[in-house]
């Protein structure tokens, strides 16, 4: 079931409407969909709807469009975050001690099902919205639903996880430091994080308040523009809400950090998602790179500063009366905020001034911002062995927009190896959301981006793909020992034109030696994908002088692949000429 084709909530709404389709076939589809998927992963939702329920709202959906009504919305499913109120659901914010059952709907709520939608349920997050990677819930960790062996990315854990899995068309989740953005990056979606004010943050659980934004998870932007139209408007209740603006943006320059700026964390597949990128986007408008040093010296102000402080006042009274229902993780990043004073917050905002000053200047020369959405991802197993630092890594190109009052809107732009996603996020002034939309409309259109992977379903065996240029080719002496590992081939390729090619003196049987250079030749080499085990212990029987490092391809993309200490080349004959190995050997016969 949970194959069946995606339908957008556009394709949804427009077929109930018409009569073509009806909200309860939608809400039973959905049923089996999600029913199939807990077999997976259960733990990406607190509660659900009862079947009756869920039912029950399809056929009053139904009812209304008999009677003439047009429901921007009709019959679409869509999960909201369990830190939003919903009624007739608890709000728990992933702590059982704190949970309450509300009494209305979140704004929010209220519009969406006055437009048609059915709320299916709430969903798994980071408790009390702490946290960017999903891991830190005693209703369990939601996974990557490309590989379940990485995190999710959080807070919006089970929000990005079931649009993901194609259990509901889109999902709420919540952005203060990137919630919005990163679980949207690591699960091929886009993630909509609007200017703060534009959507009610009326019946929302606050992380921090002056910052929070109720965002949305879709598989494209013409969903996202859909719920923007039914959400935004002015929430006379909502202290924060503002009235509605648009501004235009006509994308000629794009903003992105100094590439001494940029950090991947050792990530080389994003390194490389990430310039090509930056190559389609030249050819939209020009690349500018920007100083980011002031952008990151605002981001650590939120947790590194008097604003974490407001987390520590949102969680006073359960930190207070009940501290060990809090995560320990979740604890230990809020605690910091009890020390703060009025000075430090008081020192914080004339230093925040500062920043935003030196960030509305940029819009000066330039249009829109364009950064990684997130450097890395890492495995649930990382995450937990270390779980501040990892965490840290993932918010370094977010935890600054809502401190500086943007908007963003993350978008696919690549799939890595094992499956998972990079993005990369459109940043711009307040109320350019609509403006970003079409800047992300108008890059995808010319980048062409392969359709997500399919579900991992079964917890998929984690693989290395490994360059070979010598004795491991296919038919010479050495190929028995990928072929004893089950190597698949993947294809025949070329290094990119900074290799030297040598044969090593007196080795048996004969070996090459690949040395990076930058007066060298593209070198031809064969690409085999193992299993992790049966990769290390290859590597466990290379000798030296050779090794196993990272060898860059022709398209600028990275394997591991055969390398050389340099002592390879001493007495060695330069081969780089004849631009690989086989044409050396035929020229030994």
């Amino acid at each position: 079931m949970i194959d069946l084709d995606r339908r957008s909530a556009t394709q949804i709404a427009a077929a109930v409407n018409l009569g073509k389709l009806s909200a309860v076939a939608v809400a039973e589809e959905t049923l089996a969909r999600a029913e199939a998927y807990d077999a997976i992963q259960p733990q990406i939702w607190i509660s659900r709807a009862t079947r009756e329920q869920f039912l029950e709202a399809a056929k009053a959906v139904d009812a209304r469009v008999a009677a003439g009504e047009t429901l921007p919305l009709a019959g679409v499913p869509f999960a909201a975050k369990d830190n939003i109120d919903v009624a007739g659901f608890e709000t728990t914010a992933a702590c059982p001690a704190f949970a309450y059952r509300p009494e209305a709907s979140a704004g929010v709520i209220e519009r969406l099902t006055a437009a048609g939608a059915l709320c299916l349920g709430k969903t798994n997050l980071d408790q009390f919205a702490t946290g960017l990677n999903g891991s830190r819930s005693p209703y369990g960790i939601p996974r990557n639903a490309y590989n379940l062996a990485y995190v999710s990315g959080g807070s919006s854990s089970g929000s990005s996880v079931a649009v993901a899995a194609g259990l509901v068309p889109f999902a709420l989740g919540t952005d203060t430091a990137g919630s919005g953005r990163v679980p949207a990056a690591f699960n091929h979606l886009v993630g909509f994080k609007p200017t703060k004010g534009r959507w009610s943050a009326r019946g929302l659980v606050p992380a921090c308040r002056t910052l929070d934004c109720i965002t949305v998870f879709t598989d494209d932007t013409a969903d996202a523009r859909l719920i923007d139209e039914v959400i935004a408007s002015f929430d006379q209740e909502d202290p924060f809400s503002k009235a509605l603006a648009d501004a235009p943006v006509k994308p000629r320059t794009f903003g992105v950090p100094r590439r001494d700026q940029r950090n991947f964390f050792g990530d080389l597949e994003s390194e490389y998602f990430y310039d090509r990128a930056l190559e389609k986007l030249a050819e939209l408008g020009e690349i500018v790179e920007i100083d980011y040093a002031p952008l990151q010296e605002a981001a650590l102000l939120l947790y590194g500063g008097p604003w974490v402080a407001e987390r520590t006042a949102a969680m006073a009274d359960i930190l207070a009366t009940n501290p060990e229902a809090v995560d320990p993780t979740v604890r230990e990043v809020v605690e910091k905020g009890v020390p703060m004073t009025a000075v430090d917050l008081f020192n914080g905002i004339y230093r925040l001034a500062e920043l935003k000053r030196y960030a509305d200047t940029l819009w000066s020369e330039i249009d829109v911002m364009v950064f990684p959405t997130a450097g890395t991802t890492y495995r649930v197993a990382e995450m937990l062995a270390a779980p501040v630092a990892l965490n840290s890594n993932l918010g370094a190109y977010t935890n600054f927009v809502n401190l500086l009052d943007m908007a963003a809107l993350a978008v696919p732009a690549g799939i890595r190896a094992n499956g998972t996603g990079f993005g990369i996020t459109f940043i711009g002034p307040a109320d350019t959301d609509r403006a970003l939309l079409d800047v992300a409309d108008s890059y995808l259109a010319i980048t062409n981006l392969p359709s997500p992977p399919p579900l991992d379903l079964e917890g998929k065996m984690q693989t290395v793909k490994l360059a070979v240029v010598g004795a491991h080719l296919k038919d010479m002496p050495l190929h028995w020992q990928l072929t004893s590992r089950d190597a698949t081939f993947v294809g025949a390729f070329e290094t990119a034109p900074n290799y030297r090619l040598y044969a090593m003196a007196d080795s048996v049987p004969p070996k090459p030696a690949l040395v990076h250079s930058e007066d060298g030749a593209a070198i031809k080499v064969e690409v085999y994908e193992l299993g992790v085990a049966e990769f290390g212990s290859f590597v466990a029987e290379v000798p030296p002088p050779l090794a196993i490092g990272t060898v860059t391809l022709a398209d600028g993309s990275s394997v591991k692949g055969f390398v050389s200490e340099p002592r390879a080349t001493e007495g060695a004959e330069d081969v780089t000429a004849l631009g690989g190995w086989r044409a050396y050997i035929a020229q030994l016969a």
